[in-house]
């Protein structure tokens, strides 16, 4: 693994200001956090800085702002949620640049926190313009970037401040690192990947890069029906990309190449409608009936990749297996899920899991905190299961 300064190699800073760029684009309901995931993986980061004595200067985002300045995006209520989070007064500042900013660092003592306004009100930041970054790192002796989940972008606060100050890497991006390259980068072998969700479409570049790095390739979810069909098998009503045919074809001559076994469902819970409590079948993925769709993959399939899992020593998971949000189709998700987060827990699994459906499936399953690690980034963790190079992670490799 390439190596990245972190929180250890900080010498004294006391009264230094610390300039964290952070996720905090949490989901909010009438003014109030709903899920403070993101939150609490980046507390250990602040509190660190904060406990050595630096000026704490958080940086983030939160959603699209258009038009510059919008009340409704405002960081204002998630410095609030941060202060009860991590039992520490964290003071907004409205503005992320400009003299009154600095002005408020200035009369920061040395241990106290502050989040800065949105830093997306400029539209500077997204472009990644040189004359912003500059006015943003007025505001720090160094800098910290412990949100991973941002690192796909190369914008000001993920990239290009690194360019400009000392650049280290915060707990939780650290922590994401080093599971990450052990998950795919530096793996036990053999290594068993599960990848679900609807599209082929969405994946390729991962499914593609994916059959050259593991030993075993679960597929599963909707785009498992264009890789039946690309078998010539009928997937009836099934959610299907009939037109990707030859791309799954060339996909499972690759994996063939490169000595990776494609894992597809044998069996599979079909419905004559998708809604909860639909009455459903389990059929062999050979005779699904013409007026129904697969919504899950069924009891032998499983049984199929509880198999494979036992084994790997390693296992990374993006997408569900089945519709599982919607019951009784969430049985193999779940099913898989307890029997990955039961080997991890006796010793014999690394399991990496990321991707917002995943992490949502997990938590259906109750096992996310079972698992090795969970990641909270979506298209960060997938751009990276990809194989590509991360801009806010490739900056700090070189600094």
């Amino acid at each position: 693994m390439a190596h990245f300064r972190t929180l250890d190699d900080l010498g004294d800073i006391k009264a230094k200001r610390a300039l964290v760029r952070v996720d905090l684009n949490v989901p909010m309901v009438d003014g109030k956090v709903t899920d403070a995931t993101r939150i609490e993986r980046v507390a250990p980061t602040i509190l660190e800085l904060s406990d050595k004595g630096a000026k704490v200067i958080l940086m983030a985002h939160f959603g699209r702002p258009k038009d510059g300045p919008d009340p409704a995006l405002s960081l204002e209520p998630i410095a609030r949620a941060t202060s009860n989070i991590i039992g520490r007064n964290v003071t907004f500042i409205p503005d992320c640049i400009g003299k009154m900013v600095e002005g408020a660092i200035f009369a920061m003592l040395p241990g106290d926190i502050a989040l800065l306004e949105n830093t997306r009100f400029y539209k500077g930041e997204e472009k990644n313009d040189p004359e912003f970054t500059k006015k943003l790192a007025a505001n720090g002796d160094f800098y910290v970037n412990d949100a991973f989940s941002a690192a796909h972008r190369a914008h000001c606060s993920t990239e290009g401040l690194a360019k400009l100050l000392p650049a280290y890497a915060g707990r939780t991006m650290q922590a994401e690192l080093e599971a990450l390259d052990r998950g795919l980068g530096n793996p036990e072998k053999p290594v068993v990947a599960i990848v679900g969700g609807a599209k082929v479409s969405t994946k390729l570049d991962l499914l593609m890069n994916l059959v050259k790095k593991v030993d075993a390739l679960v597929i599963g979810g909707g785009m498992a029906n264009t890789f039946l069909a690309a078998r010539g098998e009928n997937v009836g009503k099934s959610l299907c990309e009939h037109d990707l045919a030859p791309t799954a074809r060339q996909i499972m001559i690759e994996a063939a190449t490169a000595g990776c076994a494609i894992i597809l469902p044998t069996d599979a819970v079909v419905a004559k409608e998708f809604k909860a409590g639909a009455a459903s079948d389990v059929v062999p993925v050979n005779a699904v009936p013409a007026d129904s769709m697969i919504l899950d993959v069924g009891p032998k399939s499983i049984e199929a990749v509880n198999a494979w899992i036992d084994r790997a020593n390693t296992l990374v998971w993006n997408g569900p297996l089945g519709a599982f949000e919607t019951k009784p189709f969430d049985k193999a998700t779940v099913a898989v899920a307890k029997h990955a987060a039961s080997r991890t827990k006796a010793g014999k699994l690394l399991s990496v899991a990321g991707g917002g459906d995943t992490v949502a499936a997990l938590n259906h399953a109750g096992v996310a905190d079972d698992f090795t690690y969970v990641s909270t980034a979506g298209g960060a963790f997938l751009e990276w299961m990809e194989g590509k190079e991360l801009p806010g992670v490739d900056v700090l490799k070189r600094n």
